[in-house]
C-alpha cells in the first residue's frame, strides 16, 4: 500500500469521467475548480479517435488549471488535468506515473474512464476521488466500484440534471456513490474536499 505511505487522510487525486454533453460539462467543472487545486485531475472524454482533439485547448479557456494531453510516462502534478488522448487508455501507477496503452476497448470505448477509476483505485486507494458526469452507456461504473472498495470517494452528476443520463444513472445504480449532486455544485464539493480533508 504505497500510495498511503503518508498524509493517509488526505485526498491525493481527482478522476473525472464524461462522455457525449461532456465538454459543457466539464467546462462548469473545471471553472469551478479555482486556480490553486492541490491535487492533479485525470479526466476520460469519449472522443472520435480519428480527428486531432482539441480539448485541452478549448477547456484551457474554461479554466485557470493547466490543461494538458497526458502524456506517456510523465508525472501527474498538483493544479494540472490530464486529458486522454484519442484512442487510448488513460492510467496512473502508485509513483503518480501516467501510462497510455492501446489495449482493447472496455465497453466499446477507448479510453476506458473503468480503467482509469480502477488504476486510480489501486494506485490511491482512500485518497482518491471518482466523479462521473453526463454521457451514454455506462462506463465508468465497474470504475466506481473499484475506487469504493478501496475507500475511495465517489461523485456523480445528478442524473436528472445531466445531458445524458445514462453514464451517471449507471454509477449512481452502483449504490457505492458518496455524492449525487446538481453540476453546478461539484466543484465546490471537491474542492472543500481536497482542501479540508485531515484539517
Amino acid at each position: 500500500m504505497t500510495a498511503d505511505r503518508s498524509s493517509a487522510d488526505q485526498y491525493a487525486i481527482v478522476a473525472v469521467a464524461s462522455s457525449a454533453g461532456g465538454i459543457q460539462a466539464l467546462s462548469v467543472l473545471l471553472g469551478g475548480l479555482g486556480p490553486a487545486l492541490p491535487v492533479p485531475v485525470l479526466l476520460v472524454q469519449h472522443l472520435d479517435p480519428r480527428h486531432r482533439t482539441v480539448l485541452a485547448d478549448v477547456l484551457s479557456r474554461r479554466t485557470d488549471l493547466l490543461v494538458k494531453l497526458a502524456e506517456e510516462g510523465e508525472r501527474v502534478q498538483a493544479g494540472t488535468v490530464y486529458i486522454a488522448p484519442p484512442d487510448r487508455h488513460l492510467l496512473v501507477g502508485h509513483d503518480g506515473v501516467v501510462t497510455l496503452t492501446s489495449t482493447e476497448l472496455v465497453h466499446f470505448v477507448r479510453p476506458s474512464a473503468d480503467l482509469l477509476f480502477e488504476s486510480v483505485a489501486g494506485a490511491y486507494g482512500a485518497r482518491a476521488i471518482a466523479c462521473v458526469l453526463t454521457g451514454t452507456g455506462s462506463d465508468g461504473a465497474m470504475g466506481v466500484d473499484a475506487v469504493k472498495s478501496r475507500g475511495g470517494t465517489v461523485i456523480a452528476q445528478d442524473p436528472l440534471t445531466a445531458e445524458f443520463k445514462g453514464m451517471p444513472q449507471a454509477a449512481v445504480d452502483t449504490g457505492t456513490v458518496d455524492f449525487v449532486l446538481p453540476l453546478a455544485e461539484i466543484p465546490m464539493v471537491i474542492r472543500g474536499l481536497v482542501e479540508n480533508k485531515g484539517q
